[in-house]
């Protein structure tokens, strides 16, 4: 049955205008059609193709500023021959070639882009050959697994690249795609992986460098043609839509294998990551033993957890509890502990021993010291009577008139003995009886012997002595 609610009509004009509103928002805010300039963007381009002369020795110079970086360690170096580099000149070609069917620019970027490749190549590789370096650094190393990440770097900052440089009005876009899409690097990483003969590094970094030039050129590809550039040639529905399968086909075969390189990178962070927790639940908890190093090894077959640990020896029941444990929560992982028996196991074990040997014994020397240090400051307290007892005595015995204090020293000729006894001399105020003397120096008496914690406290009246 029809809905004949005299509001329908109304709701769906409203409703309408609404979705047109919004669409022409996004058009308008969305579009990049109005502001290209197409003329300008493929004569920019083509001057950047060629390597010759001056490009050429602006390509050697940033080779060897990355090679330095790479060998130093240094990001910033590394960034800067990224900035000075001239390659995305002939990469952009390329795709801009592709993009408006120019077989012959195609031809020249890819001839121009074979040469920059083989002369960094030979650059870095020399550089390499004269100066080794004695570790890998993380910056060499971060080049030589590409994943699907890199895909989307090397797309999107090409896509950005060709964005701004299709505008009427220029902007500092390019340096950020430079840096983004890296393609100094990798050149570097692969003619180290020449020169040390360390080909697994050489393959790694030559696929990340083939997909930074190829999605760069992809990127370059899609927006000329969807910025409708005029194409330099006519070719018919049937051989263009053959073309772009083929084009299609590349990105998969150039993807599969950074998806796989991704698929293993995530696994094994999955992995360590169980592993640590592993670790924090049951090894690090065990009372009496220490881990002093902690190595954990991922293959292709299984992930090594290899613990150098001190302290109380650890029975073979709770390691095996353990290995049972670590089964299952990181599959295919071997724990391997090595304890202070073990030397020969572990080539370092050796030295963490007699490190921990040395430190124990500093230790147990420092110990020794400070206990001397406190006796000493002990017995000096215990030597020199505080001169707050003259306040207090003053107050709890108003008959004193007098009293000097000091340790006195008794010798025992008979047993040739020495001893140092606290001792005060009191000195009564007039018509105090001697009866009553003897009394308050015998409490006297008694409160400095509780006071001071010390029954040899000795109290003489100078009536008495005189």
């Amino acid at each position: 049955m029809a809905d004949t609610s005299p509001n329908t009509p109304k709701t769906d004009v409203v409703g309408k205008r609404l979705i047109v509103s919004i669409r022409e928002f996004l058009r308008d805010r969305l579009s990049i059609l109005d502001n290209a300039n197409p003329e300008n963007t493929i004569e920019g381009i083509e001057k950047d193709i060629d390597f010759k002369g001056f490009n050429l020795w602006i390509l050697i110079v940033a080779i060897i500023m990355a090679s330095v970086g790479l060998n130093a360690n240094s990001t910033a170096v590394i960034i800067g021959a990224m900035l000075i580099s001239p390659l995305m000149g002939p990469i952009m070609g390329i795709g801009l070639g592709i993009g408006i069917l120019d077989l012959q620019m195609v031809k020249r970027g890819s001839r121009n882009l074979g040469i920059a490749v083989i002369v960094a190549m030979v650059t870095s590789s020399l550089f390499f050959l004269i100066i080794p370096i004695s570790d890998v650094s993380s910056e060499l190393l971060a080049r030589t697994r590409p994943d699907i990440r890199d895909v989307f770097i090397a797309f999107f900052g090409g896509l950005a690249g060709i964005l701004a440089g299709s505008r009427r009005e220029k902007n500092n876009v390019i340096p950020g795609v430079a840096i983004a899409t890296a393609l100094m690097p990798p050149l570097c990483t692969a003619g180290y992986g020449l020169a040390t003969l360390q080909f697994s590094y050489f393959l790694g970094a030559a696929y990340l460098f083939l997909i930074n030039a190829f999605f760069i050129a992809l990127a370059t590809v899609i927006t000329v043609r969807y910025l409708r550039f005029p194409k330099k040639t006519y070719v018919d529905a049937t051989r263009e839509r053959k073309g772009m399968r083929w084009l299609g086909f590349t990105v998969i075969i150039m993807i599969i294998p950074a998806s796989i390189i991704f698929y293993n990178v995530v696994k094994e962070t999955i992995a360590r990551t169980k592993i640590e927790q592993f670790l924090a639940t049951y090894v690090e908890r065990h009372e009496n033993a220490e881990i002093v190093k902690k190595e954990i090894i991922t293959t292709d077959t299984a992930n090594y957890v290899n613990l150098v640990m001190f302290g109380q020896p650890i029975s073979a029941e709770t390691i095996s509890g353990w290995q049972k444990q670590l089964n299952k929560d990181a599959p295919n992982s071997i724990l391997r502990i090595f304890q202070g028996t073990d030397r020969e196991a572990l080539p370092e074990v050796e030295q963490l021993v007699g490190m921990f040997t040395r430190s124990q014994a500093e230790i147990a020397s420092r110990e020794e010291l400070i206990k001397k240090l406190e006796n000493t400051v002990k017995a000096y307290e215990a030597a020199v009577l505080p001169t707050s007892l003259l306040t207090e005595i003053k107050i709890n015995y108003p008959e004193v008139a007098h009293i000097k204090m000091g340790r006195m020293v008794y010798a025992d000729f008979n047993s040739d003995t020495k001893t140092e006894i606290p001792t005060f001399f009191v000195e009564w105020k007039p018509g105090i009886s001697n009866a009553n003397k003897a009394a308050r120096s015998k409490q006297l008496n008694e409160w400095l012997s509780s006071r001071l914690v010390n029954d040899s406290i000795m109290v003489l009246s100078m009536d008495v002595l005189n």
